[in-house]
This record gives structure tokens, C-alpha cells and sequence, in this order.
């Protein structure tokens, strides 16, 4: 896989794959397409005229984001061997009697592919991630904590952390959400806590007690022993790469970042996230209105009918497109 220089491309360390769509799920040819050339082109969604070019040239570690890779995994491999680092954020979530996320595989499926997944590439390098938490529905904080309670005794093994959030209640999200349901909503701030609470002292009795954090959550749960999450998390990424010199040095507090990010200094938070999140910075790749699973509470589809009329493109030919659109 290519490693050559791009001229005026970006050149990130970090690849974050993707917040905008499941690439594991259903975009693995065109992922490890631009891999093999080095480069890939993303079009701002809010104004699909201005298009970046991003170079691998000096990417490190690559963030997955899925909620279904078993597609991926024949490609795991191949990436580490052209030297890249990678970890997988997977959302693995149980709503199937609620029908919010439609179009996943089972939720025995899923729990098996997360299994999988850590039994190749360790614990450390699969977080999961229980996102959204939503209520309404006839689900109440304790529903969603006995589902919890279930899959935190089949995944805590295979695991070393568990991220959650509480869904945001956007105008698109809380329009399709409450035409599947009106009594669809956000938890309160005393319910916050109260599952936060709940799920410290379920956690303790699971096989293997797991880190906690939330997910730019603007409250504070660290009462009960929850951290606020850095999903693109430089401790973590240190520890995948250890014998790596210059990453270590960039990402120390007290070294200059002039080359790899455009940084006052490495220890700066991504400028172009939510206030509450952590996350280092990367450049995420993919494209709005592409991810078929269809979830209910999704931002990232306008619709389904574009959703359909977008992967009829990406999957023509799709490592041959440098832009996912």
C-alpha cells in the first residue's frame, strides 16, 4: 500500500473511518481501494463544492467505526501489514424489539462478530460502545439497564472499555423518533445519574469490570466513576504503537506540534467536534447518506430514498472512486 507523498494533501496521523457512515459495514472495498492508492478526496456535506484530498503518507493509527464489521475482517491483515495501526469503536446496541435499528444482523450475530473481532486483534483495540441511550417506547432506564445487564456478561471478556451516550434530541432525530413513536425521548439529568449509578455497581459484578465513559456528554458522572471519553484517544493510541519515537514525542503535552497536525500543540482537543468531546484530533473520511443500516435515530441520512440512490454509485466499481460521492 502506497506511502508516497500527495502534493497539497492533508496528511493526517490519524484516520477516523467514518463518523459520517459504517465503512466496515459497507464500504470495505472502497476503503481499502484508496488505501492500495494512498490518497482519498471528501466532500464537505454541507457544501458538496469544496472537496479535500487526504493523504496516508503519514497515518498511523485508523479509528473504525461499525456497528456490523463482519465484512471487514478479511481485510484486517492486510492493513497491519502496510504498517497501520487500527482500533474499532463498535456500537453494539439492543433495540431489535423497538425496531430502531432496522436493518442490522441479529443481535446474537452481532454479539458473535464482536467476539470474533477481539479474539483477532485483543480486547484492548475493540471498545464498545452502547449509543444511544434512548427512553420512551415502553423502555425505562431500568429496561435499558437489564440489556446492559445481559450484554455486559457477554462482552466484558472481549473487552476493556464501554462507552455510552444519551441521545441527543436534534431536529432530524427527534422527528423520526417520535414518527416511530411520540414517547420516544431523552433521559432527564436524574435519570442520567441514576443509570450512571446503576450501571457502576453492574459493572463491578460483570466477568470482567470494564473502564466506563461517556461520550461528550456535557454532564458530570465522574461520581460514579465515569470518565469523559476521547473516542479518538491518544493513551490509547501510544500504547497500539510503543516502539514508535516520533508519534510518542507528538503526542506529549509539552512538544510543539509543527509538522504531522495543524496544531498549537498536540495535546489540543479536535476543533471540530462538540465542545464536550475529547477526542485528538483526526480527519474523518466517508460521506453523509451512505450507511443502509438505516437506524432510526440517525443524523448522518437525509433519507432513505437518497441513502439507496448514493450506495447505487458508491458500489459501482467503488475503489475506483476516489470520493465515496
Amino acid at each position: 500500500m502506497t506511502r508516497t507523498h500527495i502534493p497539497g494533501a492533508e496528511t493526517p496521523l490519524v484516520i477516523s473511518a467514518s463518523r459520517a457512515t459504517d465503512i466496515p459495514a459497507f464500504h470495505g472495498a472502497w476503503f481499502m481501494g484508496r488505501l492500495k492508492a494512498g490518497f482519498c478526496r471528501r466532500k464537505n456535506p454541507f457544501n458538496v463544492r469544496q472537496e479535500s484530498l487526504i493523504s496516508f503518507e503519514k497515518t498511523r493509527v485508523i479509528v473504525f467505526w461499525s456497528k456490523d464489521p463482519a465484512p471487514f475482517l478479511k481485510h484486517l491483515a492486510a492493513i497491519g501489514d502496510a504498517g497501520f495501526s487500527f482500533y474499532f469503536q463498535f456500537t453494539l446496541n439492543d433495540y431489535e424489539k423497538e425496531k430502531l435499528e432496522p436493518h442490522l444482523p441479529s443481535l446474537r450475530a452481532r454479539i458473535d462478530t464482536f467476539q470474533r473481532l477481539a479474539d483477532l486483534i485483543g480486547p484492548q483495540r475493540v471498545i464498545w460502545r452502547f449509543d444511544p441511550v434512548i427512553l420512551g417506547g415502553g423502555m425505562e432506564v431500568d429496561t435499558v439497564l437489564e440489556r446492559l445487564e445481559r450484554l455486559g456478561r457477554e462482552l466484558s471478556p472481549f473487552t476493556e472499555k464501554l462507552v455510552f451516550s444519551f441521545v441527543d434530541m436534534y431536529r432530524k432525530t427527534a422527528r423520526a423518533l417520535h414518527k416511530a413513536d411520540p414517547s420516544f425521548r431523552a433521559p432527564s439529568e436524574g435519570e442520567m445519574a441514576y443509570f450512571a449509578r446503576n450501571l457502576a455497581d453492574m459493572n463491578r459484578s460483570w466477568p470482567h469490570p470494564l473502564a466506563l465513559a461517556s461520550c461528550a456528554e456535557a454532564m458530570d458522572l465522574g461520581t460514579w466513576g465515569m470518565e469523559k471519553n476521547a473516542c479518538i484517544d491518544k493513551k490509547l493510541i501510544a500504547r497500539l504503537c510503543p516502539e514508535d519515537e516520533e508519534l510518542r514525542q507528538i503526542l506529549s503535552p509539552e512538544k510543539e506540534q509543527l509538522s504531522l497536525l495543524p496544531l498549537k500543540k498536540a495535546s489540543d482537543k479536535d476543533s471540530g467536534q462538540r465542545k464536550a468531546c475529547n477526542c485528538f484530533p483526526s480527519r474523518d473520511i466517508g460521506a453523509y447518506s451512505t450507511c443502509p443500516h438505516l437506524c432510526t435515530y440517525c443524523y448522518a441520512n437525509l433519507s432513505e430514498e437518497l441513502v439507496r440512490k448514493h450506495m447505487k454509485y458508491c458500489l459501482s466499481q467503488p475503489e475506483k472512486h476516489e470520493a465515496m460521492l
